[in-house]
């Protein structure tokens, strides 16, 4: 089967620029695409200083819808928006007051490659780190979500007036093209072996380096979970157990295996999510977004007779994982089981947590994905209308990213539906949306607004 290579180098132009990311585009290009793969047979494609983000988000779901292993090499420099905080790769057009509309998400990656196969994708990163994000990522790692196998090392800024060189990324290429490829991880360990060799001013003995199960900043990750008992004041109803918190897509270890009913001290685990734009509800290590079930269910809180005002939860049988069989069915093209199977857990959620709550959110944004899938732009762009208004009714802010993703989703979406009729229906819909959420590019709502224009003369 061939496999997909995806070639991404970028970096602003001026004086923000820290690296110089394309310089290492050559020396890839010059390794023979099954090398670059790992297969007999390799599409390539190449980044080099993009200028917009959707066009780098195209070009990254084209790839990660692709059949056969993908292998991505990323290269270039990481900044926060100054709104939201959160990490972007920089672009050529990208200053530090337009970070937010002119730099690509990071959590975007880990958003398009969630549904890929286990063990199917690579990603080699050499990135570096202006000063204000090379403190904001020293607890939080950076990840390529549950299904992919992230290796490379983000380096601190160079000095004043300096820019680096991806010295990381040139030695992968470098070692590639001698005809061989080596396993990743054994591949990444030679790399950062020619780097600390180089005897370079600054060798990389700073860098935070990225391998699957690597500590990161000195320790674990992801943390330890704790054991708590709920304390609670006599002759009152106790609460549920604290729960600390949790980075963003953090793959858990995973779950427990089935126990019987038992008086027991339940350990509060990290609340995680694999799909960016899901909300916190705990999940099991699978490559479909959430999972809005724990390892274990919760009974009812006994006293303890131990002690007095302390509180002892019961333990029940562990509640089955419905992504795993959702995931094979629409490997198969089995979509309408695939989104009846969801359906029933969203009705679930519903009888069980009330409507806007965060699993019955989580399964609303799972069919529409699978909508998507599908090949069903009408279902999906409705179902992530809903998804959004949802969301705002529920107050929450205009400007989040999970609001943000679902008005910008169902816009892609909407875009795809070829009955005029239905278009002309959703768009009214999706133009309110973009009036209360106008996303992070400009000119969306002039957009809808052109294209309604359009269909209404052509009606």
């Amino acid at each position: 089967m061939p496999g997909t290579v995806l070639l991404l180098a970028a970096s602003p132009v001026g004086k923000g620029c820290l690296v110089d990311a394309a310089s290492v585009l050559p020396v890839l290009a010059a390794v023979a695409p099954p090398v670059l793969s790992g297969t007999d047979t390799a599409n390539v494609v190449e980044l080099a200083d993009p200028l917009e983000p959707q066009a780098v988000l195209t070009r990254l779901r084209a790839a990660a819808t692709a059949s056969g292993p993908l292998t991505m090499f990323v290269t270039g420099q990481l900044q926060l928006d100054r709104r939201q905080r959160l990490p972007h790769l920089a672009l050529a057009r990208t200053t530090p007051s337009t970070v937010r509309y002119t730099a690509f998400p990071w959590r975007w990656i880990a958003d398009e490659l969630r549904l890929r196969p286990p063990g199917s994708t690579t990603v080699f990163v050499d990135l570096h780190a202006d000063a204000d994000t090379w403190e904001f990522i020293a607890s939080r790692p950076l990840t390529a979500g549950p299904s992919a196998e992230l290796y490379g090392r983000v380096a601190p800024p160079p000095g004043r007036r300096a820019v680096a060189q991806p010295a990381y990324m040139r030695a992968v290429a470098t070692l590639l093209r001698s005809g061989h490829r080596p396993p990743p991880a054994q591949l990444h360990q030679q790399a950062l072996t020619r780097v600390s060799g180089e005897g370079s001013a600054r060798p990389g003995a700073e860098d935070r380096v990225l391998a699957p199960g690597r500590a990161w900043a000195g320790r674990p990750w992801p943390p330890a979970p704790e054991f708590t008992t709920v304390t609670a004041p006599p002759g009152t109803a106790p609460g549920p157990p604290p729960r600390p918190p949790v980075p963003p897509d953090v793959v858990p270890a995973p779950p427990a295996p089935p126990v019987s009913p038992v008086s027991m001290a339940v350990p509060v685990a990290p609340v995680v999510s694999v799909l960016p734009t899901s909300s916190t509800v705990p999940v099991a290590a699978v490559p479909v977004a959430a999972v809005p079930v724990a390892a274990v269910s919760r009974g009812p809180s006994v006293p303890s007779p131990a002690s007095s005002g302390r509180t002892e939860v019961r333990v029940g049988p562990a509640v089955p994982d419905p992504h795993g069989e959702i995931t094979e069915a629409v490997r198969d093209g089995r979509h309408d089981d695939a989104l009846a199977l969801a359906g029933r857990w969203e009705r679930d959620a519903l009888r069980t947590h009330g409507a806007g709550s965060e699993q019955v959110l989580h399964w609303m944004e799972v069919r529409a994905d699978l909508a998507m899938f599908a090949g069903d732009a009408e279902r999906s762009c409705r179902g992530w209308l809903a998804l959004a208004a949802t969301r705002l009714d529920a107050g929450q802010d205009p400007g989040a990213p999970e609001v943000e993703s679902a008005v910008d989703r169902a816009h892609h979406q909407w875009g795809r539906v070829q009955d005029p009729g239905r278009a002309r229906e959703l768009g009214a819909e999706l133009a309110w949306l973009r009036r209360r959420v106008p996303g992070r590019r400009e000119g969306a709502l002039d957009h809808v607004q052109r294209q309604l224009s359009q269909l209404g003369t052509q009606a």
